[in-house]
């Protein structure tokens, strides 16, 4: 586990701010990390966990027993959190998680001087999980420190998040992003692109690379190339290629189409702007737009944001896939 300052990439102003808190004791109890997903939030987590339990009231030293013990990810004072799927069900945090957690979070610490609970993706706890983690929030047994993170700030109770100390985190630059990817191995034109594609997002930019993301963007491109001509046959065949994805790929399938869409609004004011996400793909774009309206790129997007907050409850995806099919090769 990584928890070392230094190799955190931007939000330097956030980190001294933490550190600073840290050093004078003025750390609260319970901090809410948000942001866009794959900034680094999880990673800030992480070395502000280590450098808590580590006790210097300073960065992390990496010699102690302690620092050894989060680095190798088997702190016995460091627990973490993360939605669970079941079946085919959407990931969530369920009640049983929260009753897990308060039980050992009640113990007295064993290795460090406090505990520290880090909850990824709070926004999906459920409304029993929440309720009960207000009640550990508002009155802690013991030492410890809650950090939850959230890409959706607005999902989450009101009363979890004013119990909390908000620390926002914003997207990073693209320099900084291509730089990275480069010192990962990737080819300096293709750590650009994907730097750009990942809209400030590191995280997503190393998925991109990693699990062929170009190839999903290159087919809700071709997506849009053929709606006007698609016919029932094919969009059958096309609800069952992507209802059988993984809920998570279908999301991101979804992402680009709604990039490309956005993109094509704002070829519709400049067929030259340099603010396009799909720098690469600028002549195929060009070549839709006499095809696709403002008025209809509007309709079709929100049928995109539609899915795409569907999908994060427990619906049947190809059910779900056939009906957007239907509605966006219908919209004129």
């Amino acid at each position: 586990m990584d928890t070392d300052w230094k190799t955190i990439i931007g939000h330097s102003s956030q980190k001294e701010r933490l550190r600073t808190m840290l050093q004078e004791g003025r750390l609260p109890h319970a901090l809410l990390f948000t942001g866009p997903d794959g900034i680094g939030k999880k990673r800030m987590a992480r070395a502000l966990a280590a450098a808590i339990l580590c006790g210097t009231g300073n960065d992390p030293c990496g010699r102690c027993e302690s620092c050894r013990a989060m680095q190798a990810g088997s702190h016995p004072d460091y627990y973490e959190i993360l939605p669970e799927s079941r079946g085919k069900s959407a990931s969530v945090i369920r009640i049983d998680q929260i009753r897990a957690m308060q039980t050992i979070a009640s113990r007295y610490p064993i290795l460090s001087g406090s505990r520290v609970v880090l909850i990824d993706e709070a926004e999906r706890m459920n409304e029993a999980a929440a309720n009960s983690l207000l009640k550990t929030l508002e009155e802690p047994e013991g030492p410890v420190t809650f950090i939850l993170i959230t890409s959706a700030r607005g999902s989450l109770p009101d009363t979890i998040v004013s119990r909390c100390m908000p620390v926002a985190f914003g997207m990073l630059p693209r320099g900084d992003m291509a730089a990275a990817l480069r010192a990962k191995g990737i080819q300096p034109d293709e750590a650009d692109e994907l730097a750009v594609l990942s809209d400030g997002s590191l995280g997503r930019a190393e998925v991109l690379c990693e699990h062929g993301g170009l190839s999903l963007r290159n087919d809700a491109l071709s997506f849009l190339e053929q709606l006007d001509t698609m016919d029932m046959e094919e969009v059958w065949r096309q609800g069952k290629e992507k209802g059988e994805m993984d809920r998570e790929r279908l999301l991101e399938w979804l992402l680009y189409l709604n990039m490309l869409l956005r993109d094509l609004l704002v070829l519709h004011e400049d067929g030259g702007s340099p603010l396009i996400y799909h720098q690469d793909c600028r002549q195929r774009l060009l070549d839709l737009l006499p095809r696709f309206a403002e008025h209809r790129i509007f309709s079709l997007l929100a049928e995109v944001r539609g899915l795409q907050r569907r999908l994060q409850a427990n619906v049947n995806l190809r059910l779900q896939t056939e009906g957007f099919l239907i509605r966006m090769r219908d919209l004129t």
